[in-house]
């Protein structure tokens, strides 16, 4: 079996970032470590530069610094764009481009997971592949 795919939602980045012995944290080091391969959109990584500075207090890095890092989550990801979709059953307009990125890469190269912690995009995982960090964890925390 090839190496697990996923996309890897906003809160999930910056949690993992936040605090790196959580289980984010735990699935951003099996990214670094080429377990996981992570595929991102310019949206996720937009919302990450502007909510990393609310989060200076948790994880102490500097503007320069933060910049830094998504330019880097950005060259190990793979980045699509999101396809447009209309999914009526996501309340927040920001989550329309969150699964519009898992379906670009499901289109790509396939992908096996959204792993959010966005309970709007949870409710949907009947007809998506969205799990949780616990959920993925727990199923493949062994990679």
């Amino acid at each position: 079996m090839g190496t697990l795919r996923v996309v890897l939602d906003t809160n999930v980045l910056l949690s993992g970032i936040a605090y790196p012995a959580s289980i984010p944290g735990k699935i951003m080091a099996a990214w670094r470590y080429g377990s996981v391969d992570v595929v991102l959109s310019e949206f996720i990584l937009d919302e990450l530069r502007r909510v990393l500075p609310r989060l200076a207090n948790r994880h102490g890095l500097s503007a320069a610094e933060i910049e830094d890092l998504v330019d880097i989550l950005s060259i190990q990801a793979e980045i699509v764009d999101p396809l447009p979709n209309h999914e009526p059953e996501l309340r927040d307009e920001n989550d329309q481009p969150i699964l519009g990125t898992l379906l670009a890469a499901q289109r790509a190269q396939g992908v096996d997971y959204l792993v959010t912690g966005d309970k709007d995009l949870l409710v949907i995982g009947d007809r998506f592949p969205i799990v949780t960090p616990a959920q993925f964890w727990s199923t493949h925390g062994g990679i």
